[in-house]
């Protein structure tokens, strides 16, 4: 069986300064081990083709399908602040783009699919740990409704590759609605190339805001719609507990989805100062400084941008000012009307958002699961509020606050049924929580054994639905349980 890709690509037309024409290095013994059915069917391929040896190598990079023009894509980016002027695709490598069933383009990309002319000394391998990790967690805030790359399927190599020890190898195939970031801008800024600055936003405007091809003042609009984008998916972030991890300008998207996930992670305890990658030792990415970081990234956004502006340097500064002071507002706005949801507040009244936050002030002080208490508060719409209680340490924390909440939704008409489950519908039970994940990331490294990991997938795949028999998915982790740092993967 021939294994067709329908694909239509755009970026590979671009100059030649964009990226580097690379094909896939070659594997020994690819072996599907898991593939992600309907998005296949959305994207207009075979899933049961896909599932063929033929296929497996293909979603391995071993074998090229026809229509292909794979190349890895060049960017520059802010790491923690420092700004390294040359990144790039190190170890993934863009296949081609086609046309889903709902007329968007969308990438194909391969992580893990060998070494690029930007893989600065590294193998471009990716460790079977880390690329399970993307598959579950990057599904799952799909299930959750947030905006991100999704994970078509996951390869394993036959090969090991050598990090601390001999791990198996993978590959990852991701799609996204582009790869174009922060750090794409950044990296012909830096060189001062101001016509390639250009023709990247023009296709940018083109592919992700097709809207502004005849606004009056389209750089500017184009700014303005990424701030608002970002604004918007930040605050989805911390509406669920999520935790990016590396929010550099490399891993910022333009398209406004979430994209590279490393050391991200959902919170189980609230803490708005909780950090768990390993190599963010001075907190720059905790939970509560995301949107502060996404902000500053934008900023770097628009000075790449400024060019474009005006030729008149004062004058192009102040309107990116302007543009982006929208972001702490759209930011506030987004978060807030979560918030009221998350909480069964359907108008906004004055003294919501200060009862809110006492809330989570609460949260915090008494180490309250952050998912577990706005799920269960949406129990608590309809009866007494005891297993909610019990996600504080001193449950009478929670009665008090509770009171004041009681009194606020009894202003609404909305009867406690409606309220509930309105509720639930923003308040997921489960999501991939930490030791779940490296549980299911433990048995496939040691033991071959996927069976933990499909499980878990098909769980979050309804975040918002209580599945009984799926029930200790939602639990918390205990003590000996807990992941206190996540990696790279790298």
């Amino acid at each position: 069986m021939t294994v067709h890709f329908p694909f239509q690509n755009s970026y590979s037309a671009l100059p030649d300064s964009f990226f580097a024409r690379v094909a896939p290095t070659p594997v020994s013994a690819p072996r599907l081990i898991k593939l992600n059915r309907p998005l296949a069917v959305q994207l207009g391929l075979d899933p049961d083709v896909l599932e063929t040896p033929e296929g497996a190598e293909i979603l391995a990079g071993k074998t090229v399908p026809a229509g292909a023009d794979p190349i890895a894509m060049a960017y520059a980016g802010h790491q923690f602040g420092h700004f390294v002027p040359q990144l790039g695709d190190g170890r993934a490598i863009l296949l081609g783009e086609v046309i889903d069933r709902d007329g968007v383009r969308r990438d194909i990309q391969l992580k893990g699919s060998g070494p690029t002319p930007f893989s600065r000394r590294g193998d471009g391998r990716a460790a079977l740990g880390p690329v399970l990790r993307e598959y579950v967690v990057s599904e799952a805030m799909y299930a959750l409704g947030i905006p991100t790359t999704r994970s078509l399927a996951a390869v394993v190599t036959g090969e090991h590759v050598i990090r601390e020890t001999a791990l198996p190898g993978a590959v990852l195939t991701r799609v996204a609605s582009s790869h174009i970031r922060v750090g794409t801008f950044q990296f012909f800024a830096v060189r001062r190339d101001t016509d390639a600055i250009r023709q990247l936003a023009d296709h940018v405007i083109t592919r992700h805001y097709p809207d502004l091809l005849h606004a009056e003042r389209p750089y500017h609009a184009l700014l303005a719609g990424v701030v608002e984008r970002q604004a918007e998916l930040i605050a989805r972030w911390l509406l669920v507990g999520f935790i990016h991890g590396v929010m550099n300008t490399d891993n910022s998207s333009i398209s406004g989805e979430t994209i590279d996930y490393g050391p991200c992670a959902f919170m189980d305890a609230y803490n708005p100062a909780q950090v768990f990658s390993s190599i963010d030792e001075m907190g720059r990415y905790a939970y509560a400084n995301q949107p502060r970081i996404g902000l500053w990234n934008l900023t770097r956004l628009a000075e790449c941008l400024l060019p474009l502006f005006s030729d008149d340097q004062e004058k192009a500064v102040a309107e990116a000012q302007d543009i982006l002071g929208a972001f702490s507002d759209q930011f506030s706005a987004a978060y807030q009307a979560g918030l009221r949801r998350k909480v069964g507040l359907f108008t906004e009244r004055d003294g919501d958002e200060a009862l809110i936050q006492d809330l989570l002030d609460a949260m915090a002080k008494n180490q309250a699961d952050f998912t577990l208490t706005f799920r269960k508060l949406g129990d608590a719409a309809g009866d007494d509020g005891t297993d909610v209680r019990a996600q504080f340490m001193e449950p009478a924390a929670f009665d008090e606050w509770a009171g004041r909440w009681r009194a606020r939704i009894a202003l609404e008409p909305q009867a406690p049924a409606e309220r509930r489950a309105a509720m639930h519908a923003v308040n997921p039970i489960f999501i991939p929580r930490n030791h779940r994940v490296e549980a299911v990331i433990q048995a496939a490294v040691n033991n071959d054994d996927y069976a933990p990991f499909e499980e878990l997938v098909k769980v979050l795949a309804k975040p918002y639905e209580d599945q009984p028999e799926y029930a200790a998915y939602a639990d918390p982790p205990l003590p000996d349980q807990r992941v206190l740092q996540t990696f790279c993967g790298t």
